[in-house]
């Protein structure tokens, strides 16, 4: 299940979460955005109750952009016990984003 992220969520669901988090911070005007988001979409379903997999629509939720100082997108951030653990610009293949991902687990 891919989860849609607002700062009216993000505490509870993200940065108080059991598990490890994904959250994509990405534009619908993005072109890169765009080609990550059947990837993200796969990895939601892939990693479902193991890593949370969600987005953030960085034009709407512009306080959480700042927060976390995205100035590319997209942006991605590996969310861990509350705590940033890796942060990552720009897209990337599924295989890449997955080897990251399994390290959280």
């Amino acid at each position: 299940m891919e989860y849609k992220f607002t700062k009216d969520n993000f505490q509870k669901e993200v940065l108080e979460s059991d598990i490890p988090v994904l959250v994509d911070f990405y534009a619908d005007w993005c072109g890169p955005c765009k080609m990550m988001f059947p990837v993200v979409e796969a990895l939601a379903e892939q990693y479902d109750g193991k890593i949370k997999v969600g987005k953030v629509n960085s034009d709407e939720e512009m306080e959480l952009a700042t927060s976390f100082q995205v100035r590319s997108i997209p942006s991605f951030f590996l969310i861990k016990d509350g705590k940033v653990v890796e942060n990552i610009v720009g897209a990337l293949s599924k295989e890449a984003l997955e080897e990251k991902l399994n390290k959280l687990i």
